[in-house]
């Protein structure tokens, strides 16, 4: 079965504990140009004023 980009995020916020699924949507994500993935608050905020600054 494979599952589109959608209906993968849906299943990784159902299934936390599949670190497997969870990891291949991190590569999918990380694999989009000009995404950047945070894991705090104040990662995203930096990224934020990094971005407004440009």
């Amino acid at each position: 079965m494979s599952l589109n980009e959608s209906e993968l995020r849906k299943y990784v916020i159902a299934h936390p504990q599949d670190e497997e699924a969870f990891q291949h949507f991190l590569n999918i994500m990380r694999a989009k140009p000009g995404r950047v993935i945070t894991a705090t608050n104040e990662q995203f905020e930096a990224e934020i004023r990094k971005r407004l600054a440009s």
